[in-house]
Order: C-alpha cells, then sequence, then structure tokens
C-alpha cells in the first residue's frame, strides 16, 4: 500500500490547508459543540486523535511528526476554547479549568500523537526500502 506524500512534498498551499486549516475547523467545530452537546463534543475530540497520528504519518520521523502535533495541537487546542468562548451557548461539555490549560493539554498529546504517526510512517518507509532493495 503506497502512503500518502510527505507534507513537505505537496504544494505550499496545501501544506497552509492540512496543517493548520485543519486543527482550526476541527477546534471551531468542538468549540461549538462545547454548547450543543457533550457527547458530540467528546466523540469529535476523540476522533481528533486519529486525525493526529494521521498528521503526524506525513512525516518521514517520529521527531518531524511532533512538531507537526505541537502545532496542531495547540491550534486546535486554542480554536475550541476561542469560538466556546464567543458562541454564546451555554455549555454542555465540562472544559479544564482555568480554560487556558486545554491548549497546553491539546499540545502535549497533539505531539504525541503526530510522534506516533510519523514513527508508523518512518516504518513504512523503511520497508518500502527495504522491498525495493529485495526486487532488484
Amino acid at each position: 500500500m503506497e502512503a500518502p506524500p510527505h507534507l513537505l512534498e505537496r504544494p505550499p498551499g496545501m501544506q497552509i490547508a492540512l496543517a493548520i486549516g485543519g486543527p482550526v475547523v476541527l477546534g471551531a467545530i468542538c468549540g461549538i459543540l462545547v454548547g450543543v452537546s457533550e457527547v458530540a463534543y467528546t466523540a469529535l475530540s476523540l476522533l481528533a486523535i486519529l486525525g493526529g497520528i494521521a498528521a503526524g504519518y506525513e512525516h518521514p520521523t517520529a521527531d518531524e511528526g511532533s512538531v507537526r502535533g505541537f502545532c496542531g495541537g495547540i491550534v486546535f487546542g486554542t480554536m475550541i476554547v476561542a469560538v466556546s468562548a464567543v458562541s454564546g451557548l451555554d455549555p454542555k461539555a465540562q472544559l479544564p479549568h482555568p480554560p487556558g490549560f486545554l491548549p497546553v493539554l491539546t499540545t502535549i498529546l497533539g505531539m504525541l500523537f503526530g510522534a506516533i504517526g510519523g514513527w508508523l510512517r518512518s516504518r513504512h518507509d523503511r520497508r518500502e526500502r527495504l522491498a525495493a532493495r529485495t526486487a532488484h
């Protein structure tokens, strides 16, 4: 199975859309869901774990994946707090107190999930190189 291209192999506009746009949109949706449904907020937040791993998978190493996770995690958490605060909706889901702790938490978790994705990608790339060498 062929892996998706590395993030830096994509056009610059797509790099920005994936690395920043994804966490902005997902964080904004989660921020709205804080005031709509605790179950929906929790479910989408848990689904974001897969997004963090997938984002890390676009990088050749766990180190680079963790940097991507750092950036995505801080944007994701900040958007949740900001959109929740300005939405005017009464919270149905409980965010950590103080609210500024959520971006810290999502940044740490984002680094972890991004590193996992990068580690998985490095294993995949290594297997591909080995298979290519043995095929010749």
